[in-house]
């Protein structure tokens, strides 16, 4: 199994919405996602603690692809290619990591 995992750091204003607000939005697109696209097979979509480190990352995403032809797929989806079209106008700074998940 793949673990596809990705943090975002939001601008602190974008589109007129705060960056809380902006990760809110976020994560109530990217909780649709597995249900639009069938590689998916497990997605977490988690946002950082009002009182944590201001420095971290405000959203994360955690998501589960049986291959990396699988993820490969996911990418180029058009559900997610709509989420990366929202997120690229509301970041400042992205992290991902890739890897395989022994059993």
């Amino acid at each position: 199994m793949i673990r596809h995992i990705v943090m975002f750091k939001l601008l602190p204003e974008a589109n007129g919405r705060t960056a809380k607000e902006n990760a809110v939005m976020a994560k109530t697109i990217l909780d649709t996602l597995p249900a639009k696209i069938p590689s998916l097979k497990k997605l977490d979509a988690v946002i950082n603690l009002d009182e944590a480190d201001p420095t971290n990352y405000e959203i994360a995403l955690i998501c589960d692809f049986e291959s990396m032809a699988d993820l490969d797929a996911y990418q180029v989806h058009p559900a997610h290619k709509a989420f990366g079209a929202f997120i690229c106008e509301v970041r400042s700074s992205r992290s991902c990591i890739d890897y395989e998940v022994e059993d």
